[in-house]
């Protein structure tokens, strides 16, 4: 089993575990990494959601790189022992908030809480509908901070739009030939503005 690290930050160096199995694909240290120098490379608080947890890694690093708090979504009962897990092995346990739930629960769960995200991570299994289902629910629910970053890692073959649901694309790439980031902001302004 292939160990990760956290690549910056307060946990700067520290092992965590990906999820045992082939169920998840963990994203890579490299790619983990463009993503916090393209969107960071640190916070300075802010809460984060990461609603396909897997092993953690992606909020775990936002964690280390100075978000106040994240909370951790999956549906499947091994990724969530290792989140935990994880967050242990990091000493952040009491900043996260772990769930095991779909994200379309989620998302409704989260938006009767009337909480605001100025992060979000979507990493989900490569389907173009429920990434697109997941950003509108974002913005629908008022789930998102002004000026919010959302990343969301796709296959290359997967094609977003540039703008959608009061979200912009700001930037994309693609790394080792198949795996694609690609990061929006929400404008919140601009929205109300339009309306």
């Amino acid at each position: 089993m292939r160990e990760m690290r956290i690549i910056a930050g307060e946990c700067k160096g520290r092992q965590i575990k990906p999820v045992p199995g082939t169920s998840t694909r963990p994203t890579t240290d490299k790619v983990r990494e463009s993503i916090y120098n393209i969107i960071g490379p640190f916070f300075e608080g802010g809460f984060a959601l990461d609603l396909y947890g897997g092993s953690g890694a992606l909020g775990i690093e936002a964690l280390s790189r100075g978000i106040e708090k994240c909370v951790f979504v999956d549906r499947e009962s091994k990724a969530i022992e290792t989140i935990k897990s994880n967050l242990e092995q990091t000493n952040f346990t009491e900043s996260a908030e772990v769930f095991r739930n779909d994200s379309k629960r989620a998302l409704k769960a989260l938006q009767k809480r009337e909480v605001k995200f100025s992060l979000v991570l979507l990493d989900p299994p490569y389907h173009k509908e429920q990434i697109l289902h997941d950003l509108e629910k974002l913005t629908a629910y008022h789930l998102l901070d002004d000026q919010a970053t959302i990343v969301v890692e796709h296959k290359k073959e997967v094609t977003l739009p540039e703008s959608y649901a009061g979200l912009r694309m700001i930037r994309e790439e693609t790394y080792s030939g198949k795996t694609t980031i690609s990061i929006y902001t929400y404008e919140q302004l601009r929205v109300e503005e339009e309306k």
